[in-house]
């Protein structure tokens, strides 16, 4: 199949592979505009636009698909192509009515929840945030809405007690590669049966901010666990900044007060109602990441030391 693929970032490359793998005819990608980055400002390109380049595929990089010049530009590229479909994953730009009506096929977008649940920017850290036993990707036909679609597939996939966000991710681009190429095969067969989805069932996945990193040791062990998890943790200890990236809730309780290290041996926390967390991998201000025993070989904590979040 003749096929367009628009997508940025690492989630979406094992698609485009997969793509190349099994014999679509890439003829153009679109991803998103290098970014500056470091120190030096050095523009650096999305990990699509790499793959893209790998397979020696044309990339198309407009700031916008719905004004200005690089929407006219994109519009007349998609037209001299005339791909049979637009497979979509994690672009990060609107597409307007115009492209996603041109292919024969629509367009098809790989979307890391299972839908109508977490449509939106962070499907994957929300998740669990709200700790689910379960994600998965759907693939919908796209439509003018936001997420908002006729599904066509979904695959299924268990979110263990301390997996990661960056775990999870690798796991859904994986089942998204997959389902990708069944559904492109399903389309051109005849046989794709789109289910509406029930809007009343739909919650919304807003983008990150800093500020949810926090950790507020007031809350349940659990709780924090789940922020640490999906985002990765934030504290300070000794009035330094102190990234928490790894972290597991013990059995038992503790009366010490929220926030105070219960064992410094083992970097254990006292969180509220009584929980107590376990911090497995650490980054301290100015160092680099490690796990907490290593950690603990280079600095000395004292029981009772107090973490302050801001």
């Amino acid at each position: 199949m003749k096929l367009v693929f628009m997508g940025t970032p690492e989630f979406a490359v094992p698609a485009l592979d997969a793509l190349c793998a099994a014999g679509h005819r890439i003829e153009g990608v679109f991803t998103q505009p290098d970014k500056p980055n470091g120190r030096r400002m050095k523009l650096v390109p999305t990990p699509v636009k790499k793959a893209a380049i790998r397979h020696d595929i044309t990339v198309y990089q407009p700031d916008s698909l719905r004004r200005g010049e690089g929407a006219v530009q994109s519009l007349e590229a998609l037209r001299r192509i005339a791909p049979d479909c637009i497979v979509v994953a994690a672009y990060g730009q609107i597409l307007p009515k115009e492209i996603l009506e041109l292919p024969r096929y629509g367009c098809i977008n790989l979307h890391a929840s299972l839908l109508p649940k977490y449509r939106g920017a962070a499907p994957i850290q929300h998740c669990i945030l709200a700790g689910e036993k379960e994600s998965g990707v759907t693939i919908m036909q796209m439509a003018e809405g936001l997420d908002t679609g006729d599904m066509l597939l979904q695959g299924r996939v268990k979110i263990t007690e301390d997996e990661t966000a960056d775990e999870l991710h690798d796991e859904l681009a994986r089942v998204g590669a997959g389902l990708a190429l069944e559904a492109l095969a399903q389309l051109e067969a005849g046989t794709a049966v789109p289910v509406p989805q029930d809007d009343a069932q739909s919650c919304y996945a807003s983008m990150i901010r800093k500020e949810m990193s926090r950790l507020d040791f007031a809350k349940p062990a659990q709780e924090l666990h789940r922020i640490i998890c999906a985002l990765t943790g934030f504290t300070t200890l000794d009035g330094k900044r102190l990234k928490v990236l790894r972290s597991h809730v013990l059995p038992g309780t503790g009366d010490a007060p929220c926030g105070s290290v219960t064992d410094p041996e083992t970097f254990t926390v006292q969180c509220g109602e009584g929980t107590l967390l376990r911090f497995d991998e650490v980054q301290l201000e100015g160092s680099r990441r490690m796990g907490s025993e290593e950690f603990l070989r280079g600095r000395k904590l004292m029981q009772g030391q107090q973490l302050v979040t801001p």
